[in-house]
């Protein structure tokens, strides 16, 4: 079926006329609520305690999320929402990684409050449609597409039965039906998801941009915590998005001249440093794969090990052969980092699209880590082709391979088999078989269906048969809160296992990545260096999240001169950047108190938020042991002269005469005992009580003592 054909089938549901309102420093005060229930399509204003308390971005799909559903309001219930905000930086074109939007939903993973940020087009095309963002509610009983025209000021919803699901069809379609030529293509941009998406509980979003390099839509990921999941489940197909097109300063901001300053500073850093420090233009994060492997922090096994002899054939180099260079790989206009790298061409020899040749964005370095080395498979063709699926189907990396990492250490242990797989060898190693339980989720089918309903739910699956034993089963599950690790061993820097397992969301590394400041500089030795810096770092990186900011462009390529300066870790200039930036966006007087403060706020209503819905204390923070140490014998002695010379001069009992099984057991109260004292170190510096829950003198001192905030936590008090 072809373009016109699939077009004739659409059938109009609602058609709603707005009047275009420009951005204005940043902001339209304006948001695109659409109930697909009812289609009822209309605009509502943002309101000044809104804008001052929740800024942007993440904040704003939080607090909308809050008012829109109960304390028991269920992930596919019609009431959930998927709330799509960009932020008053997002969308300028002369400083790069400006292009991020956050998506905020009810997870089916964690059944609490998901947050997942995105590159590509969307986020800032919306609001040069008329909006800061989109708030979408209710379930449709058919299929639909949005489609939101910023060029004539309307608003459809269309029954659309024709149109593939699986995203890098789609979005293709989508960007030829609704642009009038091939240049205004580049105005386009498209929210799919995918086949597996509707099959799974671990569905992502996929965000297009369209790469007029290579005459081609290319896709980037909202991938954490089953988004896309609610998404086909509201039966949404796509939401597209089309404006004019992009010029000098849409976001109409007070003052420009500071924003080129800071922007041909950073790029300037870019041309001269990138080359020398992280490769990002020509490797993007998968530069990161061979320096985890070095330092024995590269997933490997399902995280038992941190490196492994064959990691060399995914080595960075390889990658960097793989992709295609000289291309301006940035996701948003004006971004120089280029680090959004693809395989042009590549020759599908599995699946559905046997045979075909396609584009496939990445792998980033999380894809490597988790498809590939946590899983024991080193061969980058599968990497690349699983990497394809996944995004196409509609279903989180991170979270896939984890879970198959997870499995196949059940298949290796017999908790799992070929009878209980349906005849799938699911051992480390095994690409094939990975592939097959890909494409089985993908069809709905077999083992793949017990695969996508992420770890937290395969292990009560398994328990409940009595397949394994619990206690292992839990210490080797590498999820916290009902969300999948992403890739890094975090068995010898404390500080990371509280970045992972003390997030709001989940162990995911964009709150706070600081195992180089403790594992391998030793910057934040005491507990009382580590509980600030998992103060600080969640509290600014949250920012990016508020204004619509990438964070790679702050601490990938750093200053010439930073390791020089108080705090290197910080990268002092560039925040100076963003701080600048901020103030020339809104013409508001801003330091870097105020972005604390502004974080602060949304980082403690996300905590409230999850206490709203049953967890948010600090029973929800507990890790599985393997995030910790060694679990198994085979682990303890792959490193068993660290962990002897650890006992012996930091726990100190003399490890001489020991069993492995005694050595393992001392070594884990040890270290059980360790990350206790981090949660009351880091509980203290948040203004926390010792059971997680932010305390209303805090509350009232960073100016967030909203009344439906401090009825939540009231109860929750200490004496």
């Amino acid at each position: 079926m072809n373009i016109e054909e699939m077009k004739k089938g659409h059938k109009l549901l609602k058609k709603w006329s707005y009047n275009w309102t420009p951005l204005f420093r940043g902001y339209t005060d304006k948001l695109l609520y659409i109930n697909i229930s009812d289609n009822d399509i209309r605009e509502k204003d943002v309101s000044p305690l809104m804008k001052e308390k929740f800024i942007g971005g993440k904040g704003y799909g939080l607090k909308l999320l809050w008012d829109a559903t109960k304390p028991n309001t269920k992930w596919n219930d019609p009431e959930n929402e998927i709330n799509i905000f960009s932020g008053p930086i997002g969308g300028i074109t002369q400083y790069s990684g400006t292009g991020k939007s956050i998506c905020v939903s009810i997870s089916p993973q964690t059944d609490s409050i998901m947050d997942s940020n995105v590159g590509g087009y969307f986020g800032p095309y919306i609001k040069f449609a008329g909006f800061d963002g989109l708030e979408l509610q209710g379930k449709s009983e058919k299929d639909i597409i949005i489609f939101i025209d910023g060029v004539n000021h309307t608003v459809e919803i269309v029954e659309a039965p024709y149109e593939p699901k699986d995203s890098h069809m789609l979005a293709e379609i989508l960007t030829g039906m609704y642009a009038d030529n091939e240049k205004d293509k580049k105005n386009i941009s498209v929210v799919s998801s995918g086949a597996a998406a509707g099959q799974s509980l671990i569905g992502m979003l996929n965000f297009s941009f369209y790469d007029p390099k290579r005459k081609a839509v290319r896709l980037k990921q909202a991938g954490r915590g089953g988004i896309g999941t609610v998404f086909r489940d509201k039966h949404v197909k796509a939401l597209v998005v089309k404006i004019p097109g992009v010029k000098g300063n849409l976001n109409n901001v007070a003052d420009l001249r500071p924003i080129i300053e800071r922007g041909k500073r950073f790029n300037k850093e870019m041309r001269d440093l990138d080359d020398s420090q992280a490769e990002m233009r020509t490797k993007g994060t998968a530069h990161l794969v061979n320096i985890m492997n070095d330092y024995d922090l590269l997933p490997v096994h399902n995280y038992k090990f941190g490196s492994h002899p064959d990691a060399d054939f995914i080595h960075s180099e390889v990658w960097k052969s793989r992709f295609t260079q000289g291309i301006p790989d940035g996701c948003w206009i004006g971004c120089n980092m280029s680090c959004s790298k693809g395989i042009d061409h590549y020759e599908l020899r599995t699946g559905p699209y046997k045979g075909q040749k396609v584009l496939v964005d990445g792998p980033e370095y999380e894809n490597a880590g988790g498809l590939g080395s946590n899983c024991g498979i080193f061969n980058p063709d599968y990497i690349i082709e699983a990497n394809f699926y996944c995004d196409t189907y509609g279903i989180c990396t991170i979270t896939w391979g984890t879970t198959v990492a997870f499995i196949m250490e059940c298949y290796e242990n017999g908790i799992l088999n070929e009878e209980r797989t349906g005849g799938l060898k699911l051992n480390f190693g095994n690409a094939d078989s990975a592939l097959e339980l890909m494409h089985q989720l993908a069809r709905g089918e077999g083992f793949g269906k017990i695969a996508g309903m992420g770890i937290r739910k395969i292990k009560n699956l398994f328990i409940e048969k009595g397949w394994g034993d619990p206690k292992f089963l839990q210490d080797i599950g590498m999820e916290n809160k009902g969300l999948e690790y992403s890739e890094y061993v975090s068995k010898e820097s404390l500080a990371q296992q509280g970045g992972f397992a003390m997030t709001n969301k989940g162990p995911q590394h964009d709150e706070a990545w600081l195992i180089f400041m403790d594992m391998v500089n030793n910057q934040i030795p005491t507990f009382k260096d580590k509980a600030e810096a998992l103060y600080y770092f969640p509290i600014f990186r949250t920012w990016f999240g508020l204004v619509g900011l990438c964070k790679l462009p702050w601490n990938d390529v750093e200053p010439a001169d930073n390791a020089e300066t108080d705090e290197p870790a910080k990268v002092p200039e560039h925040v100076d950047n963003y701080v600048t930036i901020y103030s020339a966006v809104t013409g508001k007087p801003f330091d870097k108190k105020e972005l604390l403060r502004q974080s602060e706020r949304v980082y403690n209503f996300q905590r409230i938020f999850n206490l709203r819905r049953g967890f948010g204390t600090r029973k929800w923070d507990a890790q599985p042991y393997r995030a910790a140490g060694p679990v198994t014998v085979e682990e303890y002695e792959s490193r068993a002269d660290r962990y002897d010379k650890q006992m012996k001069e930091i726990i100190g009992i003399d490890p001489e005469g020991k069993t492995t099984e005694e050595k393992v057991a001392i070594t884990r109260k040890y270290r059980e005992e360790q990350y206790e004292k981090l949660i009351d170190a880091v509980c203290l510096r948040r203004g926390w009580t010792k059971n997680g829950v932010p305390k209303i003198s805090h509350l009232k001192k960073i100016g967030m003592d909203l009344p439906e905030l401090i009825e939540t936590v009231k109860d929750n008090q200490e004496d």
